[in-house]
């Protein structure tokens, strides 16, 4: 399976969960089958472009949203990252980055 195809099949189930939206209901509203969106989902098959652009305008989302998607990489390679990034920031922004993980954590 391609990461691409999962990476843009766990974005859109995200985002329609953020949403309030089941399964189902976004496949009614798209007006297809709903396990077809559960294959998309799951990284199976991609959607058509028209397909992507119905389901961003029923989750009142730009498409360019669905297709961030490195925060859904594994821990490990964000670890790396956020640990790359802290050890090269400068002191300022090193505790910043600080104060906001306090907060959020």
């Amino acid at each position: 399976m391609s990461d691409t195809k999962k990476y843009l099949g766990a974005r859109i189930q995200e985002i329609r969960r953020k949403s309030g939206l089941k399964q189902s209901e976004l496949a009614d509203i798209a007006g297809i089958d709903s396990k077809y969106i559960s294959k998309i989902e799951c990284g199976r098959c991609f959607p058509s472009f028209e397909l992507l652009d119905r389901i961003a305008e029923i989750l009142q989302k730009p498409v360019g949203d669905f297709i961030y998607t490195e925060h859904l990489q594994s821990r490990d390679v964000l670890e790396k990252k956020i640990f790359d990034k802290l050890k090269n920031a400068p002191d300022e922004k090193f505790r910043s980055a600080y104060k906001i993980l306090n907060e959020i954590l």
